[in-house]
């Protein structure tokens, strides 16, 4: 399941990112000087025309046998959209270890440990943002792109698919793919692979193993069958996180961190617990979840049309994927009615500019690392 069309607008440009906050636009008649600005304010105003703007596109909503096809055909929607872009919409996620240091190399395996929750500490680690460059659809530069490591042509056969090996596994608690690994990682609605690779590549613990599953079974084949997929150390396989009858290719309390970067707002909302519950009960007793979603009246949001509205702030886009756009506290009830404590939960709003055109795009994006406390309760079941 892929994030979001605007994800590339996240991206960080030029190699280094600056820190979250350290561009303030303190005079407006110089917002075209650079391509973004930091933590910016709205007023009074804008936040009331904002929320007019979602009252006046959720008056008309999907007629109900619609949004009976868009749920129960959701694969053949995402399907469609990556047979459509296959591996060149999105930019390699290369602001992940700005954003989460928790995936960066070099890091102690033990750093979860010792990282206190937001009530333990003063300050909340800030979101970090960057100057994008030009364009309306700003991308990011960066050093090594899913289409860069090279996409093999020849699609493998039905035999050779490992998601469809995947079914027909009887998995050990102590024998399954990354058994033997130290740190384990998973990201959940992995697309094609922009988060994976770049996460292999540049972490090279002898000791990491990384899985990554998708919605989209297209998705999935188009990072199996990628140059730089290694099957020693990843495991990519088609799964629906809200399907509560299939288990996960992995024992209860076995992760170490469990990626969600723009997909939890793929799914209909009151499907989002019991999704989350079930990824909870992987992590290891002090690991995290990481997450990365929109935010309620991001300009994405704004931006939709009398009648694509599914429920409060759910919508769908013209080629019948979803979206939804959270809040802090919607998200943070997720995770804490999940069994996890609060390291972070913030906003990133920023404002992008088009210099060329002119243009500005408000953009509210929520960021959250939620910890796995360390006395766990016991489970009736090794696999969740």
């Amino acid at each position: 399941m892929a994030g979001s069309y605007t994800e590339g607008e996240l991206a960080a440009v030029g190699g280094k990112r600056q820190q979250f906050g350290s561009r303030f636009l303190s005079e407006p008649a110089r917002v075209f000087h650079h391509n973004a600005w930091d933590n910016v304010e709205w007023s009074e105003e804008q936040a009331a025309a904002a929320e007019r703007k979602v009252q006046e596109n959720s008056t008309q909503r999907v007629c109900q046998e619609k949004q009976v096809d868009y749920e129960l055909n959701a694969h053949k929607y995402w399907n469609d959209f990556y047979k459509i872009h296959e591996n060149g919409f999105f930019k390699d996620r290369h602001w992940l270890f700005t954003e989460f240091p928790e995936l960066a190399p070099g890091q102690n395996q033990n750093h979860l440990k010792d990282l206190p929750s937001e009530n333990e500490r003063s300050e909340v680690p800030q979101c970090r943002s960057s100057e994008n460059g030009p364009g309306l659809i700003i991308e990011e530069q960066h050093t090594c792109s899913s289409n860069d490591l090279g996409h093999k042509t020849q699609t493998p056969s039905l035999g050779e698919n490992v998601t469809q090996k995947l079914s027909h596994l009887e998995i050990c608690a102590d024998e399954f793919p990354g058994s033997s690994a130290t740190y384990r990682i998973l990201e959940v609605g992995c697309g094609v692979g922009n988060t994976v690779f770049p996460i292999l590549q540049t972490n090279n613990d002898p000791g990491l193993f990384v899985y990554c599953c998708d919605f989209s079974s297209t998705a999935v084949e188009l990072v199996q069958t990628n140059s730089a997929y290694d099957p020693s150390r990843c495991f990519a396989f088609v799964h629906d996180l809200c399907d509560e009858d299939k288990s996960y290719p992995v024992p209860r309390e076995s992760l170490d961190i469990i990626i969600l970067i723009f997909v939890l707002s793929a799914i209909v909302p009151d499907k989002m617990q019991k999704a989350i519950n079930r990824l909870s009960r992987l992590l290891k007793p002090g690991g995290m979840m990481l997450l990365r979603d929109y935010g309620r009246y991001d300009m994405a949001q704004l931006r939709f049309k009398k009648g694509q509205c599914l429920s409060d702030n759910f919508y769908v886009r013209g080629d019948g994927t979803r979206v939804y756009f959270f809040t802090q506290d919607e998200l943070d009830t997720l995770f804490t009615t999940a069994g996890l404590k609060k390291v972070q939960n913030l906003v990133d709003r920023r404002l992008q500019v088009n210099r060329g055109k002119q243009l500005t795009m408000y953009r509210v994006w929520i960021q959250c690392k939620y910890r796995k406390p360390f006395l766990s309760s016991p489970t009736e079941s090794t696999w969740a």
